[in-house]
């Protein structure tokens, strides 16, 4: 078994590294985070979106996605006898109409468009990245000194426990796994604009039967297949998406696989293609392992990497630049006596171009965060952008914060912690709503096509 614990990678790079050596092709000073690009995290807890510029690495805006403070009046409100209910227990309330569990999200393919999950309100909600807006929101007739400035839409309708949406190659559609369910929503991107804003269009063009509980889906580079992992059934359901000449799909199912032997839990909680089209990764969560797949006719096991015991890797990313390629696995573990004696997970790091059959974990580095989830990294893969589930510990610098860490990666074999981005708070006329529970993360470069997997 693999001691973590062990594990830690030096955090040492040479200083002055030049950006023309970081990836030939983009030997450019404008590599790594420009100008316009963002960071989004997702927050379960709190029902809100952190909007982070990566170039000066803060939050420059806090998206809305409560009904809060809408209206004035009792009910409304929510206070009885003086006393205002918790966050958790408003969102309980017949009245509030809000995001519940803001949690998945996913770029369309020229990222001028997010798709974000509100598990418990069974919907979901369209960001867009020309001026940071919720689509669909409208001005609040009731606006005041004491209501926010917008009434937030309820977005489409899809089903029970959204997890996770995903973005057609085209754009032209947005698949979303139904956890709760054995099906997927498929949704028409231009209906969702509408019945988002509110016109009498339904947006779901279909529904496709699946394994029990499908967690996400993610497509072939070609955008030919679609692979379905669940969180309740030890199975990968492949699609033919059959896409016609007007842009759409038409469903076929090709091949259910057994992975009891890979995850016998049946927990499969993300998945993610490597940039070359070739493989799909994806996290056992409960087994604490990776597998990989070829993606090919026979979908063969290539590799089934071992994390460490209670590693519970959350998700996926891939970091390819001149000083390697490597896959980078967020552990929702949490270690003690990380950087300065304060609690903190880890990221895996895996050599991907080690001899396929033979791929494992080459170090690990504490990610300066406790529960570490969502991971991206950048264009150009200069930098890796972690999303955590916890607060920060009493005592240290950001304590009683959800917090997002910063690494250089321009040597992906040795990154170098850069910043911590606390996440602040949301400011409502009752009060302030701290932002918390970051799930999913996503960088964007609005405009430009999509660079991961």
């Amino acid at each position: 078994m693999i001691n973590r614990r062990d594990m830690m990678v030096g955090t040492t790079v040479a200083v002055g590294l030049m950006a023309a050596a970081i990836r030939p092709t983009l030997a450019t000073q404008n590599a790594g985070p420009q100008k316009g690009d963002y960071v989004l995290v997702c927050n379960e807890d709190s029902q809100t979106l952190s909007v982070i510029d990566p170039v000066v690495n803060r939050v420059i805006k806090t998206i809305n996605l409560t009904s809060f403070d809408e209206d004035p009046r009792p009910p409304f409100r929510f206070v009885t006898g003086g006393i205002m209910p918790t966050h958790e227990a408003m969102m309980e309330k017949a009245l509030f109409h809000g995001a519940i569990h803001v949690h998945g999200g996913a770029p369309s393919p020229d990222q001028l468009l997010s798709a974000i999950s509100g598990r418990g309100s069974s919907n979901i909600y369209l960001i867009d990245y020309q001026d940071l807006s919720v689509i669909g929101n409208k001005p609040n007739p009731q606006a005041a000194s004491d209501t926010v400035a917008e009434r937030i839409t309820s977005g489409v309708l899809v089903g029970r426990e959204p997890h996770e949406p995903t973005f057609s190659r085209n754009g032209k559609e947005i698949w979303v796994a139904l956890r709760g369910e054995d099906r997927i929503a498929i949704v028409d991107t231009d209906l969702a604009r509408a019945e988002s804003a509110g016109a009498p269009v339904r947006a779901v063009r279909s529904y496709v039967e699946t394994i029990y509980g499908p967690a996400q889906i993610w497509f072939s580079k070609d955008g030919a297949l679609a692979f379905v992992i669940s969180q309740k059934e030890s199975k990968i359901d492949i699609f033919r998406t059959n896409i016609g000449v007007d842009g759409f799909s038409a469903p076929t199912r090709v091949r259910t696989i057994d992975i009891s032997e890979q995850d016998p839990f049946g927990f499969t909680p993300f998945q993610k293609i490597a940039p070359d089209g070739t493989e799909m990764w994806m996290s056992h969560k409960i087994a604490d392992h990776l597998s990989v797949r070829s993606v090919s006719e026979r979908y063969d096991l290539v590799d089934y990497i071992d994390l460490g015991e209670r590693a519970r890797p959350n998700h996926v990313e891939f970091a390819e630049n001149a000083k390697g390629k490597v896959v980078f696995a967020s552990l929702g573990r949490i270690d003690d006596n990380g950087p300065g004696g304060v609690a903190s997970s880890r990221i895996a790091i895996i050599d991907r171009d080690a001899q396929a059959g033979r791929r494992k974990i080459v170090g690990t580095f504490f990610s300066h965060g406790r529960e570490s989830h969502g991971i991206w990294v950048d264009p150009d893969a200069t930098r890796l952008y972690v999303a955590h589930e916890q607060d920060e510990l009493p005592g240290t610098p950001n304590e009683g914060q959800t917090v997002t860490s910063v690494f250089d990666i321009t040597n992906p074999f040795k990154p170098v912690f850069v910043t911590q981005i606390p996440l602040g708070y949301l400011d409502l006329p009752s009060g302030r709503l701290r932002n918390k529970k970051s799930i999913n993360l996503i960088y964007v470069r609005p405009g430009a096509q999509m660079h991961t997997g």
